[in-house]
């Protein structure tokens, strides 16, 4: 597919380029304690967001009226806030309020995906240290109308950029700076393929640019230690359902090579749940020991989506 980047044109695949709902043209943003319009939602240039990327943030779906594994998410941002020691962390309650503000402000009780960003705020001049930090966190609430983004099946290519290990910057912070998922993804893009594979600096698995990875074999589950990969909400719960269905689940350092030779792969996030992984480096994945862990463990999986989370108020 021939596209314009920077007024030059390259081929390469349109991966997994989300189609737009024109829906999302007037959204109910909410910024710093005000809902404002798409147009008008904006930071400070002073933001410690835009100053270094320093932020976190947590992906949600609502499925049916209901917000799916809110607790899970809530936690882990403000886990994540706290390892980051910013100041003035708002609380669950109140990030509660402003997200279910925006979605009834937007009507949204279904097929809606929120990106929640809790900045360290706003500095008092340009700099680096978090003491120029005064005037507490930063809460943007953005819901859009969004379906899964993933099709039916996903192709894979190994990136060269490799995930952060735990010695440069934890992967259990779930942290706005994604710069080495992003250079691995556009190697995915001029690969011609959907997702970048990334490895630790040991040469095994960790997770795609966007994803966490599971593989199953001989009926068996595998996905790599949370080590250099997010723990993922949703690879979480995948877990769980395993377990709970009598699927072996084993977490372990795993080689591409098993990956290659698997029955079978999948990724699973918020934004893509679960989806089968056909190719990884022209590599096919031959399904031959036909246990079908992936259809077992998504029907469990949708049944969760469609019965659990925390219901809206309106």
């Amino acid at each position: 597919m021939d596209l314009e980047i920077a007024g030059l044109p390259r081929k390469f695949s349109s991966g997994l380029l989300q189609k737009y709902d024109s829906r999302n043209d007037n959204l109910a943003i909410y910024v710093n304690g005000e809902l404002v319009s798409r147009g008008q939602a904006r930071i400070s240039v002073f933001d410690s967001v835009v100053q270094g990327g320093d932020a976190v943030w947590e992906g949600l779906r609502v499925y049916n009226g209901r917000i799916f594994a809110l607790d899970r998410h809530l936690r882990r941002m403000i886990d994540s806030a706290h390892a980051l020691h910013f100041a003035a962390i708002p609380t669950v309650e109140f990030i509660r309020e402003a997200l279910f503000q925006t979605l009834a402000a937007n009507e949204m009780r279904d097929e809606t995906h929120v990106r929640l960003t809790l900045t360290r705020g706003e500095k008092i001049t340009s700099g680096m240290d978090p003491r120029l930090n005064t005037m507490g966190c930063g809460l943007i609430v953005l819901a859009e109308w969004k379906s899964p983004v993933y099709p039916d099946y996903i192709r894979l290519v190994t990136a060269a950029i490799r995930r952060n290990a735990p010695s440069f910057l934890d992967s259990k912070v779930h942290h706005n700076n994604l710069l080495n998922n992003i250079l691995a993804k556009i190697e995915a893009n001029f690969a011609g393929a959907d997702d970048a594979l990334m490895l630790d600096a040991q040469g095994f698995l960790a997770e795609t640019n966007a994803t966490n990875v599971f593989l199953a074999r001989d009926g068996i589950l595998y996905t790599p230690h949370a080590h250099a990969c997010l723990p993922g909400i949703t690879r979480g719960l995948v877990l769980e359902i395993a377990r709970e269905i009598g699927i072996s689940a084993v977490e372990k350092n795993l080689s591409l090579t098993e990956l290659y030779t698997a029955d079978e792969a999948f990724t699973t996030g918020t934004m893509g749940e679960l989806t089968r992984v056909a190719e990884v480096d022209g590599r096919s994945i031959r399904d031959q020991a036909k246990a079908e862990v992936l259809t077992r463990i998504a029907q469990r999986f949708r049944t969760r989506t469609e019965a659990e989370g925390e219901a809206l108020p309106f």
